[in-house]
C-alpha cells in the first residue's frame, strides 16, 4: 500500500535521498573548528542532534531573531539523570516537536569517542553562556547572544563539511545517520523506531 500511494506522489511531493551524516564525518568537521562561538554552537548543536537524533529544528530557532521559549528549547530544559547502575544521560525537554505540540524528551550518554556530545554541550556553555531563559544554541557576538537559526545552522555545517572534504551535509542526513549509527552499535530497529 505504501509503494503504491509513493507512485503516486506527485513529483513535488518527493525529495532527493539524504546521505546520512555518519560520527565520521562528524569527526572530519570537528577538525576544521575554530575557537570562534558561532564554531563552538554549530559543533555542540550538531552533537546534540546527531546523538538524540532529533530533527534540526527542534534545537534550533526557525529565523534568526524569532525566539519563542514555547516552541525553542532553553539550557533550563536541560538536565542529567542517573539510572540504578550509576550511568548518567543528558535529557532535553523539548517543548514542541514536528510531531507532538506539547513536546517530548531526548536524550544521550557521553560517548567515549571523538565526537562526545557531552564535552562539546560544555565547551558551548561555558564559551557563549547562553541565558536560562533564552535559546540553548546561542553564541556571543561581541557583547551580545545570537540566536542559532536553522539556517545558519545549515549554512555553516555545509563550509565546515565542505572543508573537511565532503560533500555538503543536509539536515535529515544528521537524522539518518544518527540512525545508522545506533543500528550498527545494536540498538534494536524497533527502539530506533520509537527514538525517532
Amino acid at each position: 500500500m505504501l509503494k503504491g500511494a509513493a507512485k503516486l506522489a506527485p513529483p513535488s511531493a518527493k525529495q532527493d535521498l539524504q546521505k546520512p551524516v555518519t560520527a565520521e564525518i562528524i569527526a572530519d568537521i570537528k577538525q576544521h573548528l575554530t575557537n570562534k562561538p558561532l564554531d563552538i554552537a554549530v559543533y555542540a548543536c550538531l552533537m546534540t542532534i546527531f546523538y538524540t537524533a532529533a530533527r534540526v529544528g527542534e534545537f534550533t530557532t526557525h529565523h534568526c531573531n524569532h525566539f519563542d521559549p514555547a516552541k525553542n528549547i532553553t539550557p533550563a530544559g536541560v538536565r542529567t539523570e542517573t539510572n540504578h547502575n550509576g550511568l548518567q544521560t543528558t535529557v532535553f525537554t523539548l517543548p514542541c516537536t514536528k510531531v507532538s505540540s506539547t513536546g517530548e524528551e531526548v536524550q544521550w550518554a557521553r560517548q567515549n569517542r571523538p565526537t562526545d556530545p557531552q564535552t562539546a554541550l560544555m565547551t558551548h556553555m561555558a564559551t557563549n553562556n547562553p541565558p536560562l531563559d533564552g535559546p540553548l544554541f546561542t553564541y556571543k557576538d561581541g557583547s551580545k547572544h545570537r540566536l542559532l537559526s536553522k539556517a545558519t545552522f545549515l549554512r555553516w555545517l555545509k563550509v565546515l563539511a565542505r572543508a573537511a572534504g565532503h560533500e555538503a551535509v543536509q539536515g535529515h542526513g544528521i537524522r539518518v545517520g544518527a540512525t545508522l549509527e545506533y543500528l550498527l552499535c545494536g540498538v534494536p530497529f524497533d527502539v530506533m523506531k520509537v527514538k525517532g
